[in-house]
């Protein structure tokens, strides 16, 4: 009766959101038009490729490292000397790309220290499986890069075998499953990062946490709904993540834009937009370029200075860096505490995972997911 009194009442708070406000819009997708635009007249300060440290202490993993931004961030660690994780769906595509870039490297130095591993973010149990294996070898690891990412263009919805659309899956679910269950590989590694390559496309995302997969009815479901959506969770999540991590974890969380990059993202795209694409190439960023606000997310020596003071905010958000290299601040939808804290809540739940995993997995206890069970 108390609930149904409180909901009922008419000092119940603003009426439930269910979308962004038009002037929300209009501001974000001026962000878009603005980083579509001037985005290489913005990054013409940067070198290309940019130039990166020493890495030969560095274990990195990247997710969808076989083309576009991944290909070009796995390749150009290797070559600092880091040792790079390939964790693809497809392996044997990967291990023809390490003996090509062994061939092309041979010569130049010590061979690159790569190596691939299978995970399929369209399972959240190959996810669970990816994270036991490598939990298992008691190695620290340095930097996460949640780089894989689909833009599925067209208005039917598709869902993954776990029964969730594949934008929330593999932009969301996916990556949050595999930087949770990586906690205590990442807690070795000591100042370890999770970097989110995330998108400007979040300034037009709304996610409704009793409605995530976007199958109410309340709102029709379309590619742009189901990417900037996910987009906008993925920030929303990482925002409660670094405020729930303890300090003397020494974990830092980064999301970025790399910009508007011509990648296999929009293989799925019609093919008179990749027309349009091709024939408007100095808007466009390549992979090697799109992929510079990655490594410098990855190898700032600033990142965990900055990751701390925002931790520290009454209101918390995750680093943001755009495609210029430069700290900026994610959406107004992203700065909701309210509805990051629901994202939150909710997303541990469509993971399969209890609400008290972070702490737990912290303290180096067993978990149990629902797709698998999590052993360090």
């Amino acid at each position: 009766m108390k609930k149904m009194r409180s909901e009922t009442s008419p000092l119940t708070k603003k009426k439930k959101k269910e979308g962004l406000g038009w002037i929300e819009l209009i501001r974000g997708w001026s962000c878009v038009f603005q980083e579509f635009l001037f985005q290489r007249v913005m990054s013409s300060h940067l070198q290309n490729p940019l130039p990166l440290p020493s890495l030969n202490h560095l274990t990195c993993i990247v997710t969808g490292s076989t083309s576009g931004i991944g290909r070009e961030t796995a390749r150009q660690l290797a070559e600092a000397g880091a040792h790079v994780v390939m964790a693809v769906r497809n392996t044997k595509a990967a291990h023809e790309l390490i003996q090509q870039w062994q061939n092309e490297w041979s010569g130049k130095g010590l061979p690159l220290n790569l190596e691939a591993m299978e995970l399929d973010l369209l399972s959240l149990g190959s996810v669970v499986g990816f994270c036991n294996v490598w939990n298992a070898r008691l190695s620290p690891l340095h930097v996460l890069i949640n780089n894989a990412g689909i833009f599925a263009m067209g208005e039917e919805q598709k869902f993954s075998k776990d029964g969730y659309e594949q934008h929330l899956q593999v932009n969301h679910l996916a990556p949050s499953l595999l930087s949770l269950l990586l906690l205590p590989s990442l807690i070795r590694g000591s100042s370890s990062r999770i970097i989110n390559v995330n998108s400007v496309m979040h300034y037009v995302g709304f996610v409704d946490p009793n409605d995530m997969n976007v199958v109410s009815g309340r709102r029709k479901f379309t590619s742009l709904v189901g990417y900037s959506g996910s987009k906008l969770a993925q920030v929303m999540f990482s925002n409660v993540l670094l405020k729930r991590l303890p300090q003397e974890t020494h974990i830092s969380v980064v999301c970025l834009s790399p910009g508007i990059v011509l990648t296999n993202v929009a293989r799925d795209l019609p093919r008179y937009v990749q027309v349009q694409y091709a024939l408007i190439p100095y808007f466009i960023f390549s992979p090697q370029e799109g992929c510079r606000s990655t490594l410098f997310s990855a190898t700032d020596a600033q990142i965990p200075e900055h990751c701390e003071k925002l931790k520290t905010d009454d209101k918390p958000i995750c680093t943001f860096i755009s495609q210029d290299c430069k700290h900026t601040k994610p959406s107004e939808e992203a700065h909701n505490i309210e509805t990051a804290n629901r994202v939150w809540e909710k997303t541990m739940e469509l993971i399969g995972l209890p609400l008290d995993a972070l702490e737990r997995l912290i303290e180096g206890q067993e978990v149990q997911c629902r797709y698998g069970t999590h052993q360090e």
